[in-house]
């Protein structure tokens, strides 16, 4: 790393201190608007800027009558300042006097990227240095930008393949599109190691790096990936302040996709942070504890033992809790964190410990991510996150219940595993990738039960499949039936995390009061989106959706089985029967004229889709003042009383709510 690069890093890193109000975002009733209400615009300036977006606009159509595949491929890296700028005038979200000035250039960036495509040309896409990228992303269609620094030493004519790291940013209520992208200009960032493509993702502004901005790193990483020569086994994870919140989880979840993790400060859970740092008193329902274990990190710290970790705290920041709470549950796994502290330190990198992490980064990036480990360590409470190197759990006979494997190659020709709350397992070794001999079966032993699994193919690839104590052919439950399966288990909060299309309701619903609260939800949710998650939401009427939307997005449907021509369609396919009169969970019964269903489930109509009813992501405003709130409210169903009105915490009384069972059943309860 550049010593300027090292001395100018706290001032940097000044800038991703969280905002907070302390206790006052402690208060339910008295929530501050996040991201602020943004500062007027002369007039003068904003016909200035008009006048570019129109320019730029113009460009934009052009570019869209071509067929040309490079122009619509590179179309987003236009369009992105564009939106970013747009929407900045249309929301209200200039908060200085410096926004506005950096919104012209980020206008006259665009402007001139438009006319080289146009013809036929896109220099920037050749460029080292500061280079801002932007994709189209599945979620819901919008573009979604992102920061790289390209170093010198990449030629793009060369074949050799670049360390890539990923940087997380902190917290930022004023980090919009148009601040990010002429940050992203102009700011070569923290970090610069030598040889190295930086990434920064945007991770749709200020959530942690999860939900929405989750997937963002992971399509921001794959664009990357198109159009740089980028070395899949050295690719680090990196961050400080929410940033290092963003490292931990992304480590934990993902440990096979990276060579090394470097989390500094942040938070690795809810409640314990919750309770230091911002002196909250805690009273969760039983289902909102039982959702922490999304993103807590702590039950996933045996991941860590496929993933070397690089923490670092500041020896006076309130922050340093994240690694000390990963240190001790690294501990219980007998792990030892390397927790490198900054002497005398607030909320900021130290100069020394800075080049202490460079250094053993550089020293694991020589090594980079090994291709087969001899021994696997995974643990997960979901589906949604199944997966390490060669090990994939395919069925859990508990969600939400920790769930381990522990798989050794322990001689030739032979595995031996343990496992615990796992009901389907696979193993699986690339072409290559297979250490066993090929002319002999492979002995795979589970808990003591031996199986002679078939002999590793020609191309050095071999697999090995169960489900619930018995050999299959193929990996995953049977393809007949419900299970819960690998991003499709829930809860409600996972369909934002692909493709999703929101259904408005053009009919009346049966009774007035679930009418006006589920077109309220809607409105609600759309706003949130784009707010929160940066997007906007695509929303079509119960007439208009077609068989692609069904085949290729999960359906958010708002209304009542009298008001949404999709819920009455799909009603009697539902555990939850809903009528004019009632609706009924079991053996409970609860008046229609005032109570909802919010579920989620997979769409009759589309099985390997889901089917949302009456619910956007589940946590509301009061969860946007502080980043570790920022966690799944309701699980797979509840019902609500819409008696007591939405405020910045539920959308109502939840007067029942549960997960669905490993077959998307109910759940009897004692």
């Amino acid at each position: 790393m550049r010593q300027l690069t090292i001395l100018t890093m706290v001032l940097l890193l000044a800038h991703e201190v969280a905002v907070a109000d302390g206790l006052r975002d402690n208060i339910a009733e008295n929530v501050r608007q996040i991201p602020p209400p943004g500062i007027e615009v002369s007039a003068e300036a904003r016909a200035a800027l008009e006048q570019q977006l129109e320019a730029l606009t113009n460009r934009l159509t052009s570019l869209g009558r071509s067929k040309h595949p490079l122009v619509r491929e590179l179309t987003p890296d236009v369009e992105i300042f564009y939106r970013a700028v747009h929407d900045a005038l249309k929301y209200n979200e200039f908060f200085s006097p410096s926004d506005v000035k950096a919104a012209a250039d980020v206008l006259r960036t665009g402007i001139e990227r438009a006319d080289q495509l146009l013809a036929g040309e896109a220099p920037w896409t050749t460029q080292t240095g500061l280079v801002v990228r932007g994709y189209r992303s599945k979620l819901d269609q919008t573009v979604q930008p992102y920061g790289l620094l390209i170093p010198d030493s990449y030629t793009f004519s060369g074949k050799d393949e670049f360390r890539l790291d990923l940087w997380f940013h902190g917290r930022g209520e004023t980090l919009s599109e148009n601040s990010f992208i002429a940050q992203r200009m102009r700011q070569r960032g923290n970090i610069e190691p030598a040889n190295t493509i930086v990434l920064h993702p945007y991770g749709r502004y200020s959530n942690a790096f999860k939900f929405a901005g989750e997937v963002d790193v992971l399509e921001a990483m794959n664009h990357a990936r198109k159009h740089y020569r980028i070395d899949e086994d050295r690719v680090a994870v990196r961050g400080f302040s929410m940033g290092g919140a963003g490292c931990w989880q992304m480590a934990v979840h993902y440990p096979d996709l990276f060579f090394a993790a470097n989390p500094g400060a942040g938070f690795s859970e809810t409640p314990e942070f919750l309770k230091s740092f911002q002196q909250e008193t805690l009273t969760p329902t039983w289902f909102e504890k039982t959702l922490w274990r999304w993103y807590d990190c702590p039950g996933y710290a045996a991941n860590l033992y496929n993933l070397p970790t690089v923490a670092y705290s500041g020896e006076l920041d309130t922050q340093k809790q994240a690694a000390d709470v990963m240190e001790a549950a690294l501990a219980s796994e007998n792990i030892s964190l390397v927790h490198i502290i900054g002497p005398d330190t607030k909320h900021a990198i130290h100069p020394d410990a800075a080049v202490e992490i460079e250094a053993r980064l550089a020293s694991l990036a020589e090594q980079g991510r090994e291709s087969l480990p001899r021994h696997v360590q995974l643990a997960t409470y979901t589906l949604k996150y199944n997966r390490s190197h060669w090990v994939t759990i395919t069925g859990l006979d508990q969600h939400w219940e920790q769930a381990r494997v522990q798989a050794t190659i322990v001689g030739q020709n032979h595995i031996a595993l343990k496992t615990t709350n796992v009901s389907g397992l696979s193993l699986t070794m690339a072409s290559g990738r297979c250490p066993f001999d090929l002319r002999k079966p492979v002995t795979v032993e589970v808990n003591g039960t031996s199986y002679e699994a078939p002999r590793p193919m020609s191309d050095r690839s071999w697999s090995f499949h169960l489900w619930n104590g018995e050999a299959v052919t193929k990996a995953g439950p049977p393809s007949e039936g419900h299970f819960k399966r690998h991003d499709l288990q829930g809860p409600i909060d996972d369909a934002f995390m692909d493709s999703f299309i929101v259904v408005r309701p053009t009919g009346t619903a049966n009774h007035e009061a679930i009418d006006q609260w589920s077109r309220a939800e809607l409105e609600h949710f759309v706003t949130h989106w784009r707010r929160h998650f940066r997007g906007d939401a695509v929303v079509k009427n119960d007439t208009e959706v077609t068989e692609a939307d069904i085949a290729g997005s999960n359906l958010i449907l708002f209304g009542d089985p009298a008001s949404n021509k999709l819920i009455d369609q799909i009603a009697d396919k539902l555990p939850i029967q809903w009528t004019s009169e009632s609706i009924v969970v079991g053996t409970n019964k609860f008046e229609a004229a005032h109570h909802a269903p919010a579920l989620i489930y997979p769409n009759p109509l589309n099985p390997q889709r889901y089917v949302v009813l009456n619910s956007g992501f589940t946590f509301r405003e009061f969860a946007y003042l502080n980043n570790a709130r920022q966690v799944a409210k309701l699980p797979d169903w509840a019902v609500i009383d819409v008696r007591t009105p939405a405020d910045p915490v539920w959308p109502g009384k939840v007067v029942a709510a549960d997960f669905f069972g490993e077959r998307w059943e109910l759940q009897a309860k004692e």
